[in-house]
C-alpha cells in the first residue's frame, strides 16, 4: 500500500492572523469573564469533540507519519498516548474548576484593620498556543482545555509537519466553536513566524529549544509573556541495586513509546559499570517481548519523516566514527531495506560514548539510547549537573537514600520515579521545564493558573485608622502610632 500524500491545508496570512486576534479580542472586551457554566459548556464541548472523532483523529495521526500498511503510528497507540490523556485532562478540568475558580481569602494586616482581601482569578484575554507535530492532539487540545478553563479566547497555530492532523483540528473546532472563541491557523513556518509576532496576552510554546528561543525573541517585541515547554536530554539513572526486571518495561515504554519522539522520552542511561551487559541483555530481551518484529509491524512507530530519519542516522554515523559502539535491537532480523520503505529505524543502544558525539549534544528525538557508565552515584550526579537542566528526570532505584540523593541534587522539569513518561498524564500534577528545557508551567492547577490573571482585591471597612497615617504627620498621636508599628 502506497503511503498517503501529505498535503498541506490551506495558509493563512498574517493579516488574516491579526484579524482574528482582533475579533477574539473584541469579543472578550464586550462580553467580559465567562462564568463558571459557560467555561464547563466549553469544555464539554471540547471533550465531546474528542470523544465523537477518535477514529478521524488517529486515521489522521497515522497518516502524518506515513500511513502505509507497515508505517504510521497505530490506532492502539494514539489511543493511549493522545486520546486518553487528552479525555482524561478534560474531564479533570471540569471536575475541578468550580474549585479553582473559587476566589482565594487573605489576610490583611492589622494596622489597616477592618480590611478584607482576596485574589480573584480572572482570564487574560487572547491565549496563542503553538503545538508540535510529535503529539498534534494531545499538545493542542490539552492548552486549550486549561486556557478554556481560565475564561480565555484561543488560536492555535499546529505543526506544518502534520498537515491532515491540523487540518483535521482546524475543521473540528470550527464546527464547535466560533472564530471569535477558537480558531486554528494553519500554514508553515512563515505562518508561525507571523503568529509568534502577535500581540498576545499569553503565548505558550511547545518545541525544540532553538525555536523557543525565536519565538521568545518575537514575543518580546509586545512583551507577550511566554511558557516555553522545551526538551533537553532527560537522563535515567539505573542503580546498582535495583531491580531491573520490574523496570525496563517501564524504561522502554518512555522509550519506544512514538518510537522515541517525545519530549520527555529518556535521553540517555547513566547505568553502574557492573551491570551494563545484564541491562543490554534486559532491553533486547524486553524489546522482542513488546515487539516481535520492527519494520513490518504496524504498532512499531514510523519517523515523522524522510530528514528526521536522516538527522538520526547521522548521529549514529557520527557517534560510530567518534569510537562508539553501536548495538541495533532487531528482534525480527529484519533487512535495511525493510526499515528505510517504512521510515522506520530499530532501537539502538550505543556504548562508550562521550560529550564529543552529536548524540550526546542534541536532543535525540528517536528510537537511539546512548549508556554511559559510573561508578558511584555522585558521579552520575554531577555528570547531569554539568549540563543544561532536563525536562524530566529518571532514577531506577530500591534505595530510599539513592532516590533521595538524585532528587535533592538533580534539578529537573519532574523526577519521576521507576517510570518513565507517566507523569505526563497525571491530572494533579503541573507540566513544565526549568532553564534550558522551558518555563511556566501547564496541566493541573497550575495551568490554569498560568492562564489567569491573580488580581489582588482590597476593601477597606469603615470606620477606621487610617486617617493617623495621612498628612499633615505633626502631632503626638501619630508620632506615637508610627513608632509603634516601626518598633524598635
Amino acid at each position: 500500500m502506497q503511503a498517503l500524500r501529505r498535503e498541506s491545508p490551506p495558509s493563512i496570512t498574517a493579516e488574516q492572523l491579526s484579524s482574528t486576534l482582533e475579533l477574539q479580542r473584541a469579543a472578550f472586551m464586550k462580553e467580559g469573564p465567562p462564568s463558571y457554566r459557560a467555561r464547563r459548556h466549553h469544555l464539554e464541548l471540547l471533550l465531546r469533540l474528542v470523544l465523537d472523532n477518535q477514529d478521524r483523529i488517529a486515521a489522521a495521526i497515522s497518516a502524518d507519519f506515513g500511513g502505509s500498511e507497515i508505517g504510521g503510528r497505530s490506532i492502539g497507540e494514539t489511543q493511549r498516548v493522545e486520546i486518553l490523556p487528552t479525555v482524561f485532562n478534560i474531564r479533570h478540568t471540569i471536575k475541578a474548576l468550580r474549585r479553582w475558580m473559587r476566589p482565594s481569602r487573605r489576610s490583611t494586616h492589622w494596622a489597616t484593620w477592618p480590611s478584607l482581601a482576596r485574589v480573584e482569578y480572572v482570564p487574560l484575554g487572547v491565549i496563542g498556543v503553538i503545538s508540535p507535530w510529535n503529539y498534534p492532539v494531545s499538545l493542542s487540545l490539552g492548552p486549550l482545555a486549561g486556557a478554556l478553563a481560565a475564561g480565555n479566547r484561543v488560536m492555535i497555530k499546529p505543526s506544518e509537519l502534520t498537515p491532515k492532523t491540523s487540518s483535521l483540528l482546524a475543521e473540528l473546532i470550527a464546527k464547535s466553536f466560533t472564530p471569535e472563541h477558537v480558531s486554528v491557523a494553519t500554514g508553515g513556518v512563515e505562518v508561525a513566524q507571523a503568529f509568534s509576532s502577535l500581540p498576545f496576552d499569553h503565548l505558550l510554546f511547545t518545541g525544540s529549544t532553538s525555536i523557543g528561543r525565536m519565538v521568545m525573541r518575537a514575543a518580546s517585541e509586545h512583551l507577550v509573556p511566554v511558557t516555553l515547554e522545551l526538551g533537553g536530554k532527560s537522563p535515567a539513572v539505573i542503580d546498582r541495586g535495583v531491580n531491573f526486571d520490574a523496570s525496563v518495561g517501564s524504561l522502554l515504554l518512555g522509550k519506544l513509546y512514538n518510537a522515541g519522539q517525545t519530549c520527555i522520552a529518556p535521553d540517555y542511561l547513566l547505568v553502574h559499570d557492573s551491570r551494563v551487559d545484564e541491562v543490554v541483555q534486559r532491553i533486547r530481551t524486553q524489546t522482542a517481548s513488546m515487539y516481535p518484529r520492527l519494520a513490518d509491524n504496524p504498532e512499531y512507530t514510523s519517523i515523522i519523516n524522510a530528514r528526521h530519519r536522516e538527522r538520526l542516522l547521522g548521529y549514529l554515523e557520527d557517534a560510530r566514527d567518534k569510537g562508539a559502539t553501536v548495538l541495533e535491537i532487531n528482534p525480527g532480523d529484519e533487512a535495511a531495506e525493510r526499515f528505510a520503505d517504512a521510515n522506520k529505524l530499530p532501537l539502538t543502544l550505543l556504548l562508550d560514548v562521550d560529550d564529543s558525539m552529536r548524540v550526546m549534544q542534541d536532543e535525540i528525538f528517536g528510537p537511539l539510547l546512548p549508556i554511559k557508565t559510573y561508578t558511584d552515584l555522585d558521579e552520575a550526579i554531577d555528570y547531569i549537573n554539568a549540563h543544561p537542566r532536563p525536562l524530566a528526570a529518571y532514577v531506577f532505584s530500591d534505595s530510599a537514600k539513592t532516590i533521595e540523593r538524585v532528587g535533592e541534587r538533580v534539578v529537573s522539569g519532574a523526577l519521576s520515579i521507576n517510570a518513565t513518561a507517566v507523569h505526563f498524564a497525571q491530572d494533579e500534577l503541573p507540566f513544565g521545564g526549568v532553564g534550558h528545557s522551558g518555563m511556566g508551567q501547564y496541566h493541573a492547577r497550575e495551568g490554569f493558573l498560568t492562564f489567569s490573571h491573580q488580581k489582588a482585591v482590597y476593601r477597606q471597612l469603615r470606620p477606621n485608622l487610617m486617617h493617623l497615617v495621612a498628612p499633615p504627620y505633626d502631632g503626638e498621636l501619630k508620632r506615637r502610632l508610627i513608632q509603634f508599628m516601626i518598633g524598635k
